[in-house]
């Protein structure tokens, strides 16, 4: 749940009070165990913590809620729903008004569950140094502004391509809607087994995106003499790498289960959340 979004406690609030009349409890962290609990049943929620054979994660937000929720969802294989209050909303399922049909959906198992493809970090100097996973992408950027970042790019072993760059990015398709999708990658359709390989604003003669294996191993060198840059998994956990560094991006070992209550093509929700034109300028029949 969105905390600063009334809405989102609003919808919330309904979700939890339709639950608890059919003998369902929703489990919550702190934060919103306090904000909910003066506006539903009593004894309708319990700490997450206490979680035990979780069914289901319905998240109220934007796909950056989902993203957070990911981080609990993803390793325990817990499907997520999302209720979307955001703008764009590719992962989300349901609008804010839709409450009711989502208490329905959720009390009879009406929904099924699609898999999305993850990737796994890991930053080494000789040792292990850090390790998270990304369900959109991870981001290799540098720190300080007036220095571009220098890697070298290898696949499966074999150099690649030295940039001096803004930063790197390795999406997955669920991702290639996202910050890969602002730096000119392809889109991806989610169901596609591959990585996206997308330079940041690289100075170089080729530096375009590239699609590559699932299966791919993708290591990103930051080359000696090379400014201080950061990584990023998802926009939300974040590690500082220097020169010497090296990050090594793979097929994740969980995937991300989203809750769908239809089967909306992904071209329908393309068009859809990014507004395409599908009729003539004269007015004529769409597409």
């Amino acid at each position: 749940m969105h905390p600063s979004r009334p809405e989102a406690l609003e919808a919330a609030a309904r979700f939890v009070t339709g639950m608890h009349k059919h003998n369902i409890t929703c489990l919550i962290d702190a934060l919103g165990l306090e904000l909910l609990a003066p506006h539903v049943p009593a004894g309708s929620l319990k700490d997450i913590v206490e979680a035990r054979d979780v069914e289901l994660d319905v998240v109220f937000g934007g796909d950056g809620n989902i993203l957070r929720a990911a981080e609990w969802a993803v390793p325990r294989e817990v499907p997520v729903l999302g209720v979307n209050l955001g703008h764009v909303g590719f992962l989300a399922e349901l609008e804010s008004s839709e409450v009711g049909e989502l208490i329905r959906r959720v009390v009879d198992k009406d929904y099924h569950v699609e898999e999305r493809e993850t990737i796994e970090i890991r930053v080494r100097n000789g040792s292990a140094l850090w390790e998270s996973f990304a369900v959109n992408e991870v981001s290799i950027e540098k720190l300080a502004r007036e220095r571009m970042l220098e890697v070298l790019v290898r696949v499966d072993g074999k150099a690649l391509s030295r940039w001096a760059t803004d930063g790197v990015l390795v999406s997955t398709p669920t991702g290639s809607t996202a910050y890969a999708f602002s730096a000119h990658g392809p889109v991806v359709w989610p169901d596609v087994q591959a990585l996206l390989l997308v330079p940041l604003s690289a100075h170089a003669l080729f530096a375009r995106p590239l699609v590559i294996s699932p299966d791919s191993v993708v290591e990103i060198e930051i080359v000696d003499g090379a400014p201080d840059g950061v990584v990023w998994c998802d926009g939300r956990r974040s590690f500082e790498i220097t020169q010497g560094m090296a990050i090594k991006v793979t097929r994740g070992t969980h995937k991300l289960h989203l809750a769908r209550t239809g089967e909306q093509p992904f071209v329908t929700r393309l068009v859809r959340k990014f507004e395409l034109p599908v009729a003539g300028w004269r007015g004529g029949r769409k597409c």
